[in-house]
């Protein structure tokens, strides 16, 4: 059994971890169903990032080259891929 704090979070015990594939750094998704609270890991890391590059890609085709808004967000963007990838590699560990 977990608690929940007192910001609404709570730790998912290690094997639930270990069996549904999640890491540090993976999104999950989580809805009610049926009274309960579900939680899903996000499809394969290198799967968004790839959905993710080609969207970039097409996007910018479409309206010409993009910069960021500005440096913060690039780097927020930055910092949230390479914990994806982090990701990505410690399941290819297991």
């Amino acid at each position: 059994m977990v608690t929940v704090d007192s910001k609404g979070r709570v730790v998912l015990p290690q094997e639930v971890r270990q069996q549904l594939g999640i890491t540090p750094g993976s999104e999950v998704e989580i809805r009610e169903e049926d009274g309960k609270a579900v939680v899903e890991p996000e499809d394969d890391p290198e799967q968004i990032i790839y959905r993710m590059e080609r969207l970039i890609e097409e996007t910018s085709s479409r309206r010409g080259e993009t910069t960021p808004l500005d440096e913060d967000i690039s780097r927020i963007a930055r910092k949230h891929k390479a914990a994806v990838r982090r990701g990505a590699k410690n399941d290819d560990d297991e």
